[in-house]
């Protein structure tokens, strides 16, 4: 029999609505931080990770880091393709104005927000990419790919023989160096990123060329 009164519909304890309460105040604050004056729309953070797909921002040092040593490698007029590597385009990007040309390939489609240097990328189909992507028509790439797996690491190593002129900058897991070695040559440096958080599998940086990471 249906009661007529509402008692039955649960209520949330006033701590949970309290903490809720909180949580939104805390993503309009963000909101509103992004729309404010000043606000750079590629800074890190301006769009937040994704778990789902596997994504885990650098922290600030380590994607300014690995976005001058792109800018060096790459050399004046360079071509730096970020492959799975969103927080070190972002990093590019607030660099406005220096000599050099960036795009990136990345699953999120969130990141279209940046126009023409948005690439959509699937890591399954390696050498789909638009006709206009040339091959070996980049100075550097750096590639994170998004899962500790060989058949990841090899899917996305093609795309990076692919669109490299030859440097080339992994990162990815300590327990991959055997792989990133055997697919793409390269080996691991004594630069070692972190995380925005803690990851529980540690993190090492590769390279097949002399750079400033060692």
């Amino acid at each position: 029999k249906m009661d007529d009164d509402d008692d039955d519909i649960p209520q949330l304890s006033s701590h949970t609505l309290a903490a809720l309460q909180e949580f939104y105040l805390e993503q309009q604050q963000r909101e509103g931080m992004k729309t404010s004056q000043g606000f750079n729309q590629y800074s890190i953070g301006s769009i937040e990770e994704d778990w789902q797909l596997s994504q885990f921002w650098y922290s600030d040092e380590t994607a300014s880091c690995l976005a001058n040593e792109a800018v060096v490698a790459a050399g004046k007029g360079g071509r730096i393709a970020c492959v799975s590597a969103p927080s070190v385009y972002q990093k590019l990007k607030e660099q406005d104005g220096k000599d050099f040309s960036v795009c990136i390939l990345e699953y999120d489609r969130r990141f279209s927000v940046y126009g023409e240097e948005f690439i959509f990328y699937d890591y399954n189909h390696p050498l789909n990419l638009p006709e206009n992507l040339l091959p070996h028509s980049f100075d550097i790439v750096i590639a994170d790919p998004p899962y500790l797996s060989e058949e990841c690491l090899q899917k996305t190593a093609e795309t990076i023989r692919y669109l490299t002129k030859g440097k080339i900058l992994l990162c990815t897991g300590a327990i991959m160096e055997e792989q990133a070695a055997k697919h793409l040559g390269v080996k691991i440096c004594k630069f070692i990123p972190k995380h925005s958080r803690n990851l529980a599998n540690e993190f090492r940086c590769y390279v097949n060329y002399a750079s400033g990471l060692d």
